[in-house]
Formats: C-alpha cells, sequence, structure tokens
C-alpha cells in the first residue's frame, strides 16, 4: 500500500515528473491540478490522498482528526461516504448552526481511520454539478492552519456533498452559549479573534474574500484546542449565492438591500462575533452599538468571566467590534485591519489552548506492527533518527544496485558528470559527519541535474529533511525514492518515519507493514538464490 506509483526506472529526473495514479494499493490518491469532468469523474476509494500540505504560516499545526498534515483535495464516491457516516446516521449529525437552509453536517470516519465531517446539502441546493464542482475545487485549493480545511467533495447523481477535516471539540457557540465545565478565559477568546483573522486574511490573499454568514457555529476547535475557520463558508448554500441564513438583526445592512455579500460583509459579520466574544451572549448589533454609545462597556461584558480581563484589552477589542458594525460598508476597517489590532494583545502564547479551554487531549491507542521487524524497521517504528542514521551509512549505495539507474554512457562524462558526482561524494561526507543542511544541499544539486538517479539519495536527503524538522520535504524525498525503485523496503521505511512525524500515525502503521513484508520476501528471495 505505497504511497506512490510504480515507475519504469529510466534516467530522467524524477522529482521533475508528475506523480502517477496507478498505486500499488488504492489506499491514496494524489492531488490533481484541475477539477474532473462531471461526465466522468474519477472516484477515491473512500480515503484520502497521501500528498500532504503543511499549512502555510508556521507549519502543520493540527489536521483535525488526523494530524499534522492536511490531505490534499479529491472526489469522493457516494458509497464511501454512505459508509463513512454510517448511512447518514443521525446520532452522526454534528451541526449545531440552526441554520435554516436544508442541509446537515455528519461526523464520519473513512476506512483509513480519519476522522471527516461531511455537509450533505439538499438536491436542489446545487442543480448544476459542473458549478458545484468548481466551487468545491475553488475552496479546496485553500489550506492553512487556522482553516478546518475542505478535503473533498461528491457529485453524484443528484447527491452534493462536502467533506473537511474533523473538528472534534465543538463550535464557538457551544463554549460561549452553553459550556458545562468552564467558560472561555480572556485569552482565549483573544486567540479565537486573533486565529479567526489570521484565517480570513490568508484567504483574502488567496482570492477568496467573501465568506457567508460568519458566526460562532462557523468557529470550531480542533483536537489541540485550537480554533479554526470552517471552510464550508465559503460555499455558496445555494445556485444564487444569498446564504445568509442567521436572524436578519445580525446581517450586514448591505446584504439586506441588495442580497449580495462582499469583503465588507465579512468583516460586518466579524464584528457580531467580536460581540459574542464579549459578552458571551449572541446581542444583536443594534443593541450592543447602543450600549457601546452610552459607555457602558462594563455592562457589555460577559459577567463569566468575573472581571478577569484587562479593561485595556476590552475596549480595544470593542473599538474594533464598533468600527466593524458600522452601517456604510466603506467605514469599515479591512481585514489587515483586525490582524494588525489584535495581534499585540495575544498574551499566554505559551500555554495550549486546550488547557485553557479545559479539555484533554484525544489522543488514540499506540499502533503495533504486524511482523517482527529488521534493525532497520525498529528504528524507524521508535523514530529514532539517530539510528537510521548509523544503518543508513552503513548500508552506503549496496541497494542502487541493480536498479538500472545508474548506466552511464561514455558521452555523459562530461564536467557537468564530475560535478554532479562531486556534489554527491561532498553531501556523503556531510551525511557520515552529520552536518544534514549541508548534505540536503550537496545531495540537492546531484539530484537537479537529472542525469542520474539514487534512491539512496533520496532516503538520505529524506532522513535529513527529517532532522532538520521538515516532515513533509523528508515524505516527498521518500515518496520519489519509491518511484525510482517500487520495492525497495527502505523507501517505505522513511515514508512511514515521515508518516509518523506528521502524526498520520495510521498511514505509519501501514506503510511500516508493508516496508516489512517486503524485506521478509526479499529475504525469501536471497535464500531461494543462494
Amino acid at each position: 500500500m505505497g504511497l506512490c506509483a510504480s515507475a519504469p526506472k529510466s534516467r530522467t529526473n524524477p522529482e521533475r515528473n508528475q506523480f502517477q495514479n496507478h498505486q500499488k494499493s488504492n489506499l491514496f490518491s494524489y492531488n490533481q491540478t484541475n477539477p474532473p469532468s462531471t461526465n466522468s469523474p474519477q472516484k477515491f476509494s473512500g480515503q484520502v490522498p497521501p500528498q500532504t500540505t503543511t499549512s502555510p504560516g508556521g507549519g502543520g499545526a493540527g489536521g483535525g482528526g488526523g494530524g499534522g498534515a492536511t490531505p490534499s483535495f479529491s472526489e469522493f464516491s457516494f458509497a464511501d461516504l454512505k459508509t463513512a457516516t454510517n448511512n447518514f446516521s443521525t446520532d452522526l449529525i454534528v451541526s449545531e448552526s440552526g441554520e435554516k437552509a436544508p442541509n446537515l453536517v455528519y461526523k464520519g470516519r473513512l476506512k483509513n481511520r480519519r476522522w471527516i465531517a461531511v455537509k450533505k446539502f439538499s438536491k436542489l441546493a446545487w442543480p448544476d454539478p459542473k458549478q458545484f464542482a468548481e466551487e468545491a475545487w475553488g475552496v479546496g485549493k485553500l489550506r492553512h492552519k487556522r482553516l478546518a480545511n475542505l478535503i473533498g467533495y461528491c457529485c453524484d447523481g443528484e447527491e452534493r456533498l462536502l467533506v473537511a477535516e474533523y473538528m472534534p471539540n465543538d463550535t464557538l457557540a457551544k463554549h460561549l452559549f452553553h459550556w458545562e465545565n468552564q467558560t472561555i478565559e480572556w485569552a482565549m477568546r483573544i486567540r479565537v479573534a486573533q486565529y479567526i483573522s489570521d484565517a480570513l486574511n490568508y484567504c483574502s490573499t488567496e482570492g477568496r474574500e467573501v465568506y457567508h454568514d460568519l458566526n460562532a457555529y462557523r468557529v470550531l476547535f480542533d483536537e489541540e484546542g485550537d480554533p479554526r475557520l470552517s471552510c464550508f463558508g465559503f460555499m455558496r448554500n445555494s445556485r444564487d449565492g444569498k446564504s445568509y441564513s442567521t436572524n436578519l438583526a445580525y446581517t450586514p445592512p448591505e446584504y439586506l438591500k441588495h442580497g449580495r455579500v462582499t469583503p465588507e460583509s465579512v468583516v460586518y459579520s466579524f464584528g457580531t462575533v467580536l460581540l459574542d466574544l464579549l459578552s458571551g451572549k449572541h446581542i444583536p448589533p443594534s443593541h450592543a452599538l447602543d450600549m457601546i454609545r452610552g459607555k457602558n462597556i462594563i455592562l457589555l461584558m460577559d459577567s463569566h468571566l468575573e472581571g478577569n480581563f484587562s479593561t485595556d484589552e476590552a475596549t480595544i477589542v470593542v473599538d474594533l467590534a464598533s468600527k466593524c458594525l458600522q452601517y456604510e460598508p466603506k467605514d469599515r476597517p479591512t481585514i489587515k485591519d483586525l490582524v494588525a489590532t489584535l495581534g499585540p494583545l495575544q498574551n499566554k502564547c505559551d500555554v495550549p489552548s486546550h488547557v485553557m479551554l479545559g479539555i484533554s487531549k484525544q489522543e488514540e491507542a499506540p499502533l503495533t506492527p504486524q511482523r517482527p521487524l529488521s534493525p532497520l524497521g525498529e528504528a524507524c517504528s521508535r523514530k529514532d533518527l539517530t539510528a537510521i542514521h548509523q544503518i543508513l551509512v552503513m548500508t552506503h549505495y549496496r541497494d542502487d544496485e541493480g536498479t538500472g539507474t545508474n548506466e552511464l554512457s561514455f558521452q555523459e562524462w562530461t564536467q557537468q558528470m564530475r560535478d554532479m558526482l562531486e556534489a554527491r561524494k561532498r553531501g556523503d561526507q556531510a551525511f557520515r559527519d552529520k552536518d544534514f543542511k549541508a548534505a540536503i544541499d550537496f545531495y540537492s544539486q546531484f539530484i537537479d541535474v537529472g542525469t542520474m538517479i539514487s534512491p539512496t539519495v533520496y532516503a538520505r536527503r529524506s532522513l535529513c529533511y527529517l532532522l532538520c524538522d521538515q516532515p513533509d520535504a523528508a515524505l516527498r524525498d521518500a515518496m520519489q525514492a519509491q518511484i525510482v525503485y517500487a520495492d525497495w523496503p527502505t523507501a517505505f521505511y522513511m515514508q512511514s518515519v515521515a508518516l509518523g512525524k506528521l502524526d498520520m500515525h495510521q498511514d505509519a502503521l501501514d506503510m511500516l507493514n508493508e516496508a516489512s513484508g517486503l524485506e521478509q520476501k526479499r529475504h525469501k528471495g536471497e535464500r531461494r538464490g543462494s
């Protein structure tokens, strides 16, 4: 169940080749750059793709139900989503928005153990399948650690569904309005406002400035307790885009006049969320503005905070909310203004969100391999990078023999070739000396020329990336090593380590088991040969 396709052994540079979609198994599928034709869509077997993305803006922190790596966007079959949600069981409905729009959000689990959120639209919401697919693919390009990212969609007959990362710790509305254990402390409320403004700012720079119906139900908390903005709000709920479904008292004035959502409308809605955070109640903006104009800021504040907040900070947030709720769109701040105002208010940065929320991190039981492991397998299962390094140094380039990638013609023995071999030699020296950043540079020089292909170089650079805390790059190199040498256990072992570092533990175990199986198969072949 390899992460990438078997490829013919050639002397082209695999890093410049597009990944293929004919894997040895159907566990994963690759990312595509364009939406598929709705006439003959490619279906995926209820699984998520392997090509992970580290969220912009500070690394891959969080990925609902699956850890730090966000799977790439793909199309799912209706049958697999039906299975994942236990035939769309009412017990798995998790939407608490109370929206009038006839659609529901279900919790589901794919065969690879990843939890997902599935939004099921009414049959009339998106009559044009092409329009729905294009809208979904547009939103699916967004990737950020402050978003509950969209990872797929289903457009099967009259069925229209969206698939997103699952956020296990409820909504902001639940924590603010219906809390059972403790209310949200002030520092966490500021963090929520900052993170959501970060998400909106990122999406604005990516050409997605319009967010429909921003409210406290659209803010979700991931397994770390970090607030995320639901990606569903970037999708129109209907063909005409008229997607406000909350009480009209909270709707931007221009929407009531023209029926259109604009970037300024999003800022207005953000102001209503600020009011929620300040008051702990869902107060109509007109009423809140009267209180603000009357200087009754203390009356506006949530009494459950019991005065445990900074008056100066509260004044700044109240002022910002007031500006966001201005009647004229041109008088409201920009998204960048929101980020700039809220950023300096951050404190308790070293306190994890789950601690401030008073929730426990959700961790699953450790997984164990199916069969005994070799020394390399044992090191990889422990993610012992030092032991892996020692083994790769001792193995040298023995496994490159017979891959058919290192045969050179007389014409290829040029100065460029000599320089390339020198780069590999210097990379090997840096690798032995544990100068891993230098090794990455030298190995990259060797790989970029593309005249020779070495799975060992990819494996070694993969380990270097892991030691430099770049698991995404390490996973790509391990996948490339498999493309060069389809049945090489080391390539699978390195993928396992990288996936483990990305907190994709079930996928890491699957890769570890496959590597072990390939190793046993190789040893049996060697015994028969002797």
